[in-house]
């Protein structure tokens, strides 16, 4: 995802865009709502998710001019369909892309359907995620909103824009996790300026598309939540029974943007469409006990040590560290200043390892506070990634200075090791939506390796 953003220009306008992956298929994917070329797919969740259609695609992304990196435009001169379509072409042209398949998401749908309609000698494959036909209750069309149900979210979003607003319910899966929240408040101060953005809102409430859905004649697939709380899941249905020969598959789940919940699903079967095969399931999760280390007041001790004598401390600290991780076999996985992250395949080395760098790094005058926790683990290269890291991360966290605290799973697991534990009770852990008890440890043993 680190490849270069370009601009293809459209008459006066620029459409800032990336190609990433080199895949036989060109895939573009038409975004909702707003977004920013580099903010917005920099959640590692968001990131995977392009990574895994770039992976048997060559990927192309791009702001839609108004938003993003791409040129703003005036509330008076906003981007009609007609436009949006031009400004594909346009990138399409700028990438050498004869035919590509459309990925359209949200408010990107309607768009990528009366593309697909209107010139199928360059679609060779139309896919629509949560998506709808029109977005405003009719007799007819029940699906959508109200009038004035959009009135009030205009106002709730102009008073709150670049805050979380609306986040509950476009990712109610992710909700309470603080990166992902704050990812979206992100997204929306990057992508527009709140006028910008909810005049973008307003046009896009005035999309119709009904009378196109006959006419589209490239292969199509539309997947919707069955409990997506933004767009409801009869839009989809609605379309998917006037498009000829359109595949509708239903999912399970509640989120409306697609790589939030269960994203592997969702990614299988734009696959298997595009590519007619059906991706096979890697063994990609392993379980692993994770140690996170930190040094209690660094920023302290950088200020009153100064740069040059902090950056040789550091670099002594992180010495020690590994020389420990080799001696209890551990693997550092990831260091950040002064915190370091390694993973071990028993939790008794993991909390003897913490025990030996805590007495170790005093004779530098150092304290630390280390967090363990055994889990299952997602595997994506040398990289741990998942639930359990971040439960290991977070209990370290909540560690007081000196203290090797661990969950209650690797206190139950190291049973007859010798190693002793007391009770720190019970914690509500941030992204965590239950309790989890803490023990400290009292005694780590001989720091013979178990």
């Amino acid at each position: 995802m680190a490849a270069q953003v370009k601009y293809a220009k459209n008459g006066n306008v620029h459409i800032a865009y990336r190609v990433v992956g080199e895949g036989p298929i060109d895939l573009v994917v038409v975004p909702g709502w707003v977004t920013h070329l580099e903010a917005h797919w920099e959640d590692p969740l968001v990131w995977r998710f392009a990574e895994r259609l770039a992976g048997f695609s060559r990927l192309i992304l791009f702001d839609k001019r108004g938003t993003g990196l791409s040129d703003p435009v005036s509330e008076e001169n906003l981007p009609t369909l007609e436009m949006r379509m031009e400004d594909v072409h346009t990138v399409l042209d700028a990438v050498g892309s004869k035919k590509a398949a459309l990925l359209g998401i949200s408010e990107g749908g309607p768009m990528c359907a009366l593309f697909a309609a209107t010139y199928p000698e360059r679609t060779s494959a139309l896919v629509m995620s949560g998506c709808y036909a029109k977005w405003i209750r009719d007799t007819d069309y029940p699906w959508a909103p109200t009038r004035e149900e959009h009135q009030a979210a205009f106002i709730a979003y102009e008073k709150n824009w670049g805050t979380p607003i609306g986040f509950r319910t476009v990712a109610p899966s992710v909700a309470n996790d603080e990166s992902c929240r704050n990812w979206w408040a992100r997204n929306l101060r990057l992508g527009a300026s709140p006028g910008a953005g909810i005049a973008l809102y307003r046009m896009n409430i005035e999309i119709d598309i009904r009378g196109v859905l006959p006419s589209i004649r490239v292969p199509t697939l539309i997947l919707h939540r069955e409990g997506d709380r933004l767009i409801n899941v009869g839009n989809s249905r609605y379309m998917a029974s006037r498009i000829p020969d359109a595949k509708y598959v239903e999912l399970r789940g509640v989120d409306h943007l697609p790589w939030f919940g269960d994203s592997e699903t969702v990614l299988d079967h734009i696959e298997e469409f595009l590519t007619g095969v059906r991706p096979v399931v890697a063994n990609d999760r392993i379980l692993s006990t994770v140690l996170f280390v930190d040094i209690v007041g660094s920023t302290e001790r950088a200020l009153s040590m100064g740069d040059s004598r902090w950056r040789d401390l550091l670099n002594t600290f992180h010495q020690q560290v590994r020389q420990e991780l080799d001696r209890f076999r551990g693997r550092l996985i990831d260091t950040a200043g002064d915190g370091v992250f390694a993973s071990f395949d028993g939790p008794a080395r993991a909390v003897r390892c913490a025990s030996a760098l805590r007495d170790r790094l005093i004779g530098l005058g150092v304290t630390i506070r280390s967090g363990v926790h055994t889990g299952e683990c997602e595997v994506a290269g040398d990289k741990l990634a998942g639930i359990a890291v971040h439960i290991g991360a977070r209990v370290a966290a909540v560690a007081e200075a000196g203290e090797i605290l661990v969950s209650s799973t690797v206190k139950d697991l190291v049973a007859g090791s010798g190693l002793g534990f007391a009770s720190r009770g019970r914690h509500m852990l941030k992204g965590l939506t239950d309790e989890l008890e803490l023990y400290a440890v009292t005694l780590a043993g001989s720091g013979v390796i178990a």
